[in-house]
């Protein structure tokens, strides 16, 4: 019998339409029954402030952060913005990496991302990288999904439609599964 896991998914954008949350979307119906995945929403963090921070966390952090340390596993959606992660990512992971109990410690993590250029977001998932390094995640190293050109990739409700990419997403749910699992051992 399989071992029954929770993944969070984080998407770095807001925007409704975005890709990239349609790709942490496009995951549910590719998990095994013994899988989940929750997606967390980081429309209401507000910016980082150590001010704020120091009277306490807002409610929204302090969800974020119990989701993260609830979850198995932390699914990334990155979008690319200037080289880089969106601000809004780099905006939660500020937030939810702050003391105490720094919920990244350990966790097991996948990283995608989707982009209407051919890159696919490439530069933005190597940034990331290195702030996981900072917060001792445990990243898979492949495959490395990088989704270029995904509005051809996707249809006008966010749907995936492409067969070769959720061949890739498939990938990288059980290369992420496997990782869980060896982590947990």
């Amino acid at each position: 019998m399989a071992t029954p896991l929770h993944f969070l998914g984080i998407s770095g954008s807001l925007r409704k339409a975005s890709v990239n949350s349609a790709a942490l979307r496009a995951l549910t119906p590719l998990l095994p029954a013994h899988i989940t995945l929750e997606i967390a929403d980081l429309s209401d963090i507000p910016l980082y402030n150590d001010d704020v921070r120091a009277a306490g966390h807002p409610a929204a952090v302090d969800a974020l952060r119990a989701q993260i340390a609830k979850a198995d596993a932390v699914v990334f959606a990155s979008p690319e913005y200037n080289f880089s992660v969106s601000g809004v990512l780099k905006n939660a992971l500020d937030w939810a990496s702050r003391p105490p109990n720094q919920p990244f410690d350990g966790k097991p993590v996948a990283i995608m991302g989707a982009s209407p250029g051919p890159v696919g977001t490439g530069r933005s998932q190597y940034d990331l990288r290195k702030m996981l390094v900072f917060l001792n995640a445990f990243p898979i190293n492949k495959p490395e999904v990088m989704i270029g050109l995904a509005p051809q990739k996707f249809s006008a409700d966010g749907t995936l439609t492409d067969e070769p990419t959720r061949d890739f997403l498939r990938q990288m749910l059980t290369a992420l599964e496997a990782w869980t699992l060896k982590l947990k051992a």
